[in-house]
């Protein structure tokens, strides 16, 4: 019986910390070392949720479109594309270090002394959070290079590219995923704010007439895609638009969609318009030609850009926020993860009501089989009695458990147990599929 009670959300971030790693989700890395700041490792069901997320916002961004044209542009790029963006020169936060203990912090995150020993900190430098390397042998100024800190300039700089081997008509967009890195002088809040994690970014090229509705019917392809296909509760987005004095430096407008986190409503993801400054600097710098023949028109132009951005960790940090749920069953309290299916790591799980009964093991096993050949992301769970492993299912989010008893072996049908109520009904073996 599922007993009823006020389902609460996490009062701090160390729930869903603690959640994270005993469930195989997120780990710190290098934990054996002591760990790194900054940096973490996605285990088996982490991925996994990472990865579904990524597929979601694919098929909307990029697949169900007919304008949209995918690209995954290398992490390591020539470093002037960094002075065209402006990086080299202007990204970077202030850094004011403890003149006691020598702990470094965020000028405009902390107070004239420093919270770690009581000391007084020094003035305020600008720090640039690009990784420095080298390519080649020689570690000298003529093979410095750098890690990129966002993953939009490699569309800008392919963009040549797009429309001689595509010839799209506007507007159009290039899409891509991938890893960015970013110096944080203090990373904090779980994966929120890394120094290693990955973006999902479109930049879309209009007519700079156009770009108005254009950016409008963007932010509501956003707003279907944290609610309709994340699943996050609508009641814990919110859309803000970015004054002038807060906005990037490319930006004429800005809205963030911030999010409801344990530690407060933080950036979640952001869509931006960002005129034709990127490609006009590339123009300038590198010499190429990077207006677009306006077919429509006849005439040649540098489109303008909107950009709807999201960080894909921020995203998973969202997700399991938003999901994760306290109740009471069976007289017991449970945690559970009230995820959609097609995020679960988990879709479906199958066990044997015994696992020292070799009859149920292997027709459990046999219609496993069966149901991992249509049901992406099916699993098999014999690990403790049966009550460990719904509970377990619970805390990994698996929408379904499919128990094999004995009355499977006389009338061929299973149970399948709901995780949020906690319900089982009895089912035909040939009907789970369809259930599921």
């Amino acid at each position: 019986m599922h007993e009823s009670m006020h389902k609460k959300q996490p009062q701090n971030l160390e729930q869903i910390v603690s959640l994270a790693k005993r469930r195989g989700f997120i780990y710190q890395s290098s934990e054996i070392y002591g760990g790194i700041s900054g940096m973490w490792d996605y285990g088996p069901y982490g991925m996994t949720l990472k990865e579904n997320i990524k597929r979601l916002w694919w098929s909307r961004f990029v697949e169900q479109r007919e304008d949209m044209y995918g690209l995954d542009a290398a992490v390591i790029m020539h470093p002037k594309v960094w002075e065209a963006s402006g990086h080299v020169e202007g990204f970077a936060d202030p850094l004011v270090e403890c003149q006691k203990c020598k702990r470094q912090f965020r000028a405009d995150q902390t107070d004239e002394v420093c919270s770690e020993c009581g000391g007084k900190l020094g003035n305020a430098e600008p720090f640039n959070m690009m990784f420095a390397t080298h390519v080649g042998a020689r570690a000298d100024s003529s093979s410095l290079a750098y890690l990129r800190p966002e993953t939009a300039q490699g569309i800008f700089v392919n963009f040549k590219n797009i429309i001689d081997s595509f010839h799209p008509k506007l507007p159009f967009g290039i899409a891509q995923m991938g890893k960015a890195f970013r110096n944080e002088i203090a990373p904090r809040d779980f994966l929120f704010r890394a120094r290693e994690f990955e973006q999902m970014e479109a930049e879309y090229f209009v007519r700079p007439e156009n770009w108005e509705e254009r950016f409008t019917l963007w932010r509501e392809t956003m707003e279907k895609f944290l609610h309709d296909d994340l699943g996050l509760a609508r009641d814990r987005v919110h859309a803000l638009e970015v004054p002038e004095r807060d906005r990037a430096h490319y930006s004429r407008r800005t809205i963030d969609f911030e999010f409801d986190y344990p530690f407060g409503a933080k950036e979640l993801c952001g869509l931006a318009y960002r005129t034709d400054y990127d490609l006009t600097r590339h123009a300038a710098l590198s010499g190429a030609d990077l207006t677009f023949l306006d077919q429509d028109s006849g005439k040649r132009l540098i489109p303008h850009v909107i950009e709807p951005s999201f960080g894909v960790d921020r995203l998973v940090l969202a997700v399991l926020t938003s999901a994760y749920r306290e109740d009471e069953m069976d007289g017991e309290r449970r945690v559970y993860l009230a995820l959609s299916p097609e995020v679960a790591p988990i879709r479906a799980a199958v066990f044997p009501l015994l696992k020292n009964k070799p009859e149920l093991v292997a027709r459990a096993r046999e219609i496993y089989r069966v149901l991992r050949k249509d049901i992406p992301r099916v699993a098999f769970d014999d690990n403790g009695n049966i009550g460990k492993r719904y509970r377990r299912q619970d805390e990994i989010g698996t929408p379904w458990c499919v128990t094999v008893d004995f009355d499977t072996l006389a009338d061929d049908t299973v149970t399948i147990r709901d995780r949020d109520t906690g319900t089982q009904e009895r089912t035909a073996v040939g009907e789970i599929r369809r259930r599921l």
